[in-house]
């Protein structure tokens, strides 16, 4: 009985600690992809006004 639920626990962890990692790598990327547009807005605003 204690074995099941220790096992229970450890895979519900696994799990959990898995879908944060996905969901945070998918968070950082879109962000990192926002950030790369608005530099390329700002780079093409300069080079117009140059």
């Amino acid at each position: 009985m204690f074995k099941k639920t220790i096992a229970s626990l450890v895979a519900t962890l696994f799990l959990a600690g898995t879908l944060v990692t996905l969901t945070g790598c998918n968070t950082m990327a879109g962000a990192g992809k926002d950030i790369e547009r608005g530099g390329e807005k700002i780079k093409d605003e300069a080079n117009e006004h140059k």
